[in-house]
């Protein structure tokens, strides 16, 4: 801009300059002569991409693009290219001749398969320019000129055609001016408003319930406004939500004209959108004159629009052209949300043809009929995978209820139901009744119709073979399809009830190897590790021995049911990090459950959290409650055999010592193998104990118990309520109703367990539900330290608390970053926590004679890379379950993520890390 003079005058275009409009999504197909300079203007218009040209097809097929015997096959390719972008969809352009009506019939026939536009551009070159062009081609200068001319005549008998066969969009180009001068502008669909992300009030269908309308919107925290004779003309929303309604503003109702005037209001002045329903489509018809049938409530709109044409005369004419611009459906907030009238499956979204238009208008009928007369629909949602959640109406059903990603907002309010609105990304249902049956149906509403029904079971096909599981936190994270069958056998065979196994943790990397004496683990290396990642806090946790426990807690067995499918009398679920439930006995799982609900009643979560379930993150010990086998046969028989043969072995050396034979260095030898083989069995003994009547106390206890057992003190003289020795160490709050807590901070996770643990000891103090029986203490407290990695005296005070903690015989600690789900400089996630354990803990996992400085040498040899790779895959699979989870996902989409988890599980790695 020239600020002495103004504005820079825009130069004038050239006469021969033209602009071509092309949609976004569409199949454009080049139409010219050889030599009418196609691949050029292709080249120029377009990504190579999305150019599919014969030439390259023929040549992909015979070597030679000029082999016209290799024609057929050439555009069997070509069509079987164009079709796989098109159903990808991704902008297709066709470059061939394309002057017969029997070649372009093809292409309309595979733009309508793929629901998208054919647009036709034509090249009209004069036929010596083409000549010329050709001649100047060393592959076509023999190109006999009768070629040209034939694709002239048929160019020229194709021209007036092109829009009955079925090009929605028609360019020519006269000459090499006007093809060189042309411009491609490429159109937005009109139904894809992915760049409008709300937040949005979704409305269901209204049927001329004016005052129900009004009386919803007002609960949303729309203002009215209303014109002089007290009409309302426009809602406006002081957050600046928009409203979004489904279909089917008129009929049936008692006032379908002030329905339109307040919606098309709303959209005139950008504070709603609107798509049709199948209403508005026949009242659409009626008043651009064509017959149509006066029946299912146009009768009664027409009496109304008569009384209306009085006062307001252009009202008709206005309605017209509203309907007239609605758009079948939209595609909202970056395609997560999909509105339309009956319901559309994923294959259709964002696409335009009469087949989309019409399935968003009627849904997908079965060809049958009901004992009513009425159609009936196909349940297009109890197949829906898709990833958007598609809102939609005109099926009556009794409630509002999600399924699979989609959700029915018919909620029948002219038939005396309620007027129901969704609140997106929210996802929460607000709804009014309506104030009398206004219309009475030809059937009882029924919670068969899509949306009220639980859908089919979870779909084999949703997890087997190779996958790829899109996640928020970390992309795309590849299943191998051999994990996929054995995390399968699993699941089928062993795992809880699917609709309650909505997460399982992750895999957790131990820290780098130590380089300290005596040590092949020591937190040195975990601070180190983080303080090279950029976190400056972590907070070190004791690591329980017991067995990793997710625990699913609801309010009670109702809420259980109705929110998660649970069968009849569960209250919840507890299963390990394999998906297995902890206890055969149902029962034994009710009575942890039903503990840990009333802890969370008197501790207050359940209102704080505005929620009626929880999902945590635990320790389950002892570790024999679920590893006894693997203490049998591995563990306690080391430690027998140990037991029996040294003293024999060392009585012997210690007689042929005594008889002045040189055996000191053997004797040596063999009493640090037997104290090594009884430290082996003090370590994994301090882990297990008997669960029952802890009044008798067990074997060999000592008045001080390993850290995690309960003593004596937790025993009563009331009795039991059958938990005695089971211990609970919550230490994470994972979910609870519409939100993932996996990203609060670890101090404050930590907290609320506290305040749960504190709830058990005062209902410890008085008998349990009144009725005289002891209550035992079931949940125990995480011991934590929270550490500074760059300040070398927080960070030597975590190592002394380890090897405290060790030294007490506790298995070692966990180091998390204090904020939880942190990224490093280079914007990848950090590990979300390592474990460090004690020397004598890993004396069970590498034997009892790990110690030894030959053996350390070699163990210290640990390859972590895949083991870390591992955990933050798993981690990234846990955080996408309960972000799907807290959104209201369908259990299918919440599976692929916990299944994936479960499959990367079989991945081959080393056991002991």
């Amino acid at each position: 801009m020239n600020a002495m003079n103004g504005p820079t005058p825009t130069p004038a275009p050239a006469p021969d300059h033209r602009t071509l409009a092309v949609p976004d999504l569409s199949l454009v197909v080049l139409v010219g002569a050889t030599g009418s300079g196609k691949s050029t203007f292709a080249a120029r218009h377009f990504k190579p991409t999305e150019v599919v040209s014969s030439d390259f097809c023929r040549a992909l097929v015979s070597d030679d693009e000029n082999d016209q015997s290799a024609s057929g096959d050439a555009f069997d390719v070509l069509h079987y290219i164009a079709g796989k972008r098109l159903a990808a969809g991704r902008l297709t352009v066709v470059d061939a001749t394309n002057v017969q009506p029997e070649a372009r019939k093809q292409l309309v026939a595979l733009a309508r398969q793929y629901d998208v536009l054919p647009v036709a551009i034509v090249l009209d070159v004069p036929e010596q320019i083409c000549a010329e062009r050709n001649a100047a081609r060393p592959d076509r200068a023999g190109l006999p000129r009768r070629v040209i001319q034939r694709h002239q005549r048929e160019l020229r008998r194709s021209l007036r055609h092109l829009e009955r066969e079925g090009f929605r969009k028609v360019h020519v180009l006269r000459g090499a001016a006007e093809t060189d001068a042309a411009e491609i502008v490429l159109e937005r669909r009109f139904n894809d408003l992915r760049h409008v992300t709300g937040p949005f009030d979704i409305v269901g269908d209204i049927h001329g319930c004016r005052s129900e309308l009004e009386t919803l919107l007002t609960a949303l925290g729309y203002a009215l406004t209303r014109d002089d004779a007290g009409r309302p003309v426009d809602a406006a929303h002081p957050d600046g939500r928009t409203a979004v309604f489904v279909g089917d503003l008129v009929d049936r109702g008692p006032d379908s004209p002030g329905v339109l005037r307040l919606v098309m209001g709303m959209v005139a002045a950008g504070h709603a959108l609107c798509v049709p329903g199948n209403h508005e489509n026949k009242l659409g018809r009626y008043l651009s004159g064509r017959k149509v049938q006066h029946s299912h409530g146009l009768a009664e709109t027409i009496e109304q629009l008569e009384r209306e044409d009085a006062a307001d005369p252009d009202f008709r004419a206005r309605v017209r052209e509203f309907i007239e611009s609605l758009v079948s459906h939209y595609v909202l907030d970056g395609g997560a949300l999909v509105v339309c009238h009956a319901g559309l499956p994923e294959k259709y979204h964002g696409r335009t043809s009469g087949r989309v238009r019409s399935h968003a208008l009627y849904g997908d009928t079965t060809g049958e009929t009901d004992e009513f007369g009425l159609p009936v629909r196909y349940p297009w949602a109890e197949d829906y995978r898709g990833r958007a959640a598609v809102v939609y109406g005109h099926t009556p059903t009794p409630s509002a209820t999600w399924l699979n990603n989609t959700i029915c907002l018919d909620t029948g309010a002219v038939f005396g139901g309620r007027m129901t609105a969704l609140r997106w990304p929210e996802r929460e249902l607000v709804g009014v009744p309506a104030e009398r049956v206004w219309y009475e149906p030809t059937k009882p509403l029924a919670s068969e119709a899509p949306g009220g029904a639980d859908g089919r079971p979870l779909d084999l096909a949703d997890v087997t073979g190779r996958r790829s599981v899109e996640t928020r936190h970390m992309g795309r994270v590849a299943v191998k399809e051999e994990n996929a069958a054995a995390a399968l056998e699993v699941m089928s065979r062993f795992a809880v009830d699917p609709r309650l196994l909505t997460y399982l943790p992750p895999t957790m990397a131990p820290c780098a190897t130590s380089k300290e004496e005596g040590y092949l683990e020591h937190p040195a290396e975990a601070f180190a590790a983080y303080r090279a990642d950029g976190v400056r806090q972590v907070v070190c946790e004791e690591k329980h021995m017991g067995s990793r426990a997710v625990v699913l807690v609801c309010r009670d067995a109702d809420v259980a049911r109705e929110r998660f499918g649970a069968p009849e009398g569960a209250s919840g679920a507890l299963y390990t990090r394999t998906g297995r439930p902890f206890f055969d006995d149902p029962e034994m799982t009710e009575r942890v459950l039903g503990r840990l609900g009333r802890c969370v009643g008197a501790a207050g979560l359940w209102a704080e959290l505005d929620t009626d379930w929880l999902l945590l993150d635990a320790e389950l010990m002892p570790w024999s409650l679920k590893a006894a086998g693997l203490l049998r046969n591995q563990y306690a028989a080391v430690g027998a055999a140990a037991r029996t043969v040294f003293p024999g072995v060392l009585t012997a050396l210690e007689s042929a010592a005594a008889r002045g034979v040189d055996v000191a260095d053997l004797l040596g030898r063999q009493r640090e193998r037997a104290e090594d083989a009884e430290a082996f069995t003090e370590a994994y003994g301090r882990y297990c104990w008997p669960v029952g009547d802890t009044t008798r106390g067990w074997p060999g206890e000592s008045e001080e118990p390993a850290p995690g057992r309960p003593g004596r003190a937790d025993a009563g003289a009331g009795g039991t309520d059958g938990l005695d020795g089971i211990r609970l160490a919550p230490f994470q709050i994972l979910a609870a109703q519409g939100r993932s807590l996996a990203a609060l901070p670890h101090d404050e996770q930590l907290a609320l367990i506290d305040r749960l643990i504190d709830a058990e000891a005062a209902l410890a103090s008085s008998p349990a539900d009144g009725d005289g029986t002891y209550l035992n203490r079931l949940l125990a407290p995480t011991g934590r330290l929270v550490v500074d990695t760059e300040d070398e005296t927080s960070v030597a005070a975590g190592v002394r608390w380890w090897l405290e903690l060790t030294a007490a015989g506790g298995e070692g600690m966990v180091v998390k970053p204090l904020a939880a789900l942190l990224r490093g400089a280079d914007g990848r996630l950090v590990q979300p926590g390592v474990k460090c354990r004690g020397r004598e803990y890993l004396r069970i996992i590498y034997g009892p004679e790990y110690t030894r400085p030959d053996n350390l040498a070699r163990l210290r040899v640990r390859h972590l890379g895949h083991k870390r790779s591992l955990a933050l895959r798993e981690y990234a699979l846990g955080l996408e379950a309960l972000d799907r989870l807290a959104a209201g996902e369908p259990l299918w989409r919440v599976h692929e993520a916990v299944f994936g988890i479960l499959a990367l599980e079989s991945e081959p790695v080393d056991p002991r890390l």
